[in-house]
């Protein structure tokens, strides 16, 4: 598909850099948003991955003027629920979903086998690009995201409520994470930016330690 102005997409949103980058370059193409769609988890009462509750979430969508809707799951049903909303998207007018995943091939052939269930073309703008450079971009376009998770066996926890910067970013490098945390080394929530008409306004509560993972929760 080499031509995407005036193509109506949903995006599936976590809340994070990466999505956020993604949505961002995709109107950038011309295309038009008509929906994010956020997996929320039944069992922590938040999103999945991201942890944002739904008042946050609806303060984003009112900054960035884009209806966000959630796929209420839990892990059991989480592909068929998926499936369905990227269904009664298609049927809504949207002929794309965007995603921000980069290069983990097991992520890629997840969200293309979805979204061919479902009717609906897949479609990654950070696709195989550098890592580096992405993180760079995010963070030069002047978007603003805060460390919200990170896995301490791959990174400290010190980095928690750091606003990402390229210093940080480095930082977290230097200490032998991955720069973009693609692998899951560190979770972000994207509040300022391009996309955002205001910062997204929000508190922190005490750090949770669950086995590997240590998280800001965000509300």
């Amino acid at each position: 598909m080499d031509n995407y102005i005036n193509k109506k997409f949903v995006a599936s949103y976590s809340g994070g850099k990466d999505s956020t980058l993604a949505i961002y370059r995709a109107i950038q193409k011309g295309m038009k948003p008509i929906g994010l769609i956020t997996t929320y988890n039944t069992d922590r009462n938040r999103s999945w991955f991201h942890g944002i509750p739904t008042d946050l979430l609806n303060k984003i969508s009112k900054e960035i003027n884009i209806p966000i809707e959630l796929i209420v799951t839990n892990g059991e049903m989480y592909r068929e629920n998926f499936v369905s909303k990227l269904k009664s998207s298609r049927e809504q007018g949207a002929e794309i979903c965007v995603f921000g995943d980069i290069d983990i091939e097991g992520h890629l052939k997840w969200c293309t086998d979805v979204c061919i269930e479902a009717g609906i073309k897949a479609y990654f703008p950070l696709m195989y690009e550098n890592r580096k450079n992405i993180v760079y971009e995010f963070i030069d376009l002047e978007f603003k995201s805060i460390i919200t998770t990170v896995d301490n066996s791959r990174m400290s926890n010190s980095f928690l409520g750091k606003i990402l910067s390229r210093d940080i970013v480095n930082e977290i490098e230097k200490n032998g994470a991955d720069i973009c945390g693609e692998n899951g080394e560190y979770h972000t929530f994207a509040f300022d930016g391009p996309l955002f008409s205001n910062p997204v306004q929000f508190s922190t509560e005490e750090i949770i330690h669950v086995d590997n993972y240590s998280t800001l929760p965000i509300k």
